[in-house]
């Protein structure tokens, strides 16, 4: 395993590489790759399953958040098919794969972006995300993340998975590299693009909690990805 230094050099050697690639608009960017997205997202397969393990018992009603084709939700229905979904997701062309693969599910579909969307308020069991908010600065995510909590009825859980910085450095750098290609390229802050600024676990779950939630539980699993579950 990479020391944090060896994982900074390599970082900062990529985004060398890269400096001179622009950004990609969200729905463009998964629009070119959805011939194999699916191949390339399988490397989480035990995040699914921790997703569908991890939701409540008597969880009905489900958000998930930038759903995509729907893999966390492949492993969810095979474990209780009754649960009713509505997957948000910018990628029209995902959601109808997402529709095709699961046309016999109670699942509601919406090509909005999620920081628009009416989530509701006391609808939803369990709200999910895997994968999809790692591109969102702080700010963006405390407003997503309080009207996730809203959204939740007593009890329900928020099941997040996704890159976790590793440090105080990378993130900060992650996030004026892209702000830096955002100003050169002009484009505008409501332009939604595909570039990793995660935030470290103590930022992300400190966002959670100030929205209200209380961290039942993080899992650091060995296929990459993080998984925190938190409890309104």
């Amino acid at each position: 395993m990479k020391s944090t230094a060896e994982y900074l050099q390599d970082l900062k050697k990529w985004l060398a590489d890269t400096a001179d690639t622009p950004l990609e608009e969200m729905a463009d960017f998964f629009i070119r790759r959805l011939h194999d997205y699916e191949e390339h997202m399988s490397v989480w397969e035990q995040s699914y399953q921790i997703f569908a393990e991890s939701l409540p018992a008597d969880c009905r009603k489900l958000l998930d958040l930038g759903c995509g084709t729907g893999l966390e939700l492949d492993r969810i229905w095979r474990k209780d098919p009754q649960i009713e979904v509505t997957g948000v997701d910018l990628c029209r062309d995902m959601l109808d794969k997402l529709q095709e693969k699961h046309s016999d599910k109670k699942l509601v579909t919406v090509c909005e972006d999620y920081f628009q969307f009416d989530f509701g308020r006391d609808a939803w069991d369990a709200v999910i995300s895997f994968e999809s908010l790692h591109h969102f600065l702080p700010e963006q995510k405390e407003m997503l993340y309080q009207k996730v909590y809203h959204s939740l009825r007593d009890g329900g859980v928020f099941l997040l998975g996704d890159y976790i910085a590793c440090c105080d450095e990378e993130e900060e750098l992650l996030r004026d590299v892209c702000l830096k290609k955002r100003q050169e390229q002009g484009i505008a802050a409501d332009c939604f693009v595909h570039f990793d600024i995660p935030l470290t676990l103590e930022h992300e779950t400190g966002i959670m909690k100030k929205s209200g939630f209380h961290i039942e539980k993080v899992l650091d699993n060995p296929d990459g990805a993080t998984i925190m579950i938190a409890r309104k």
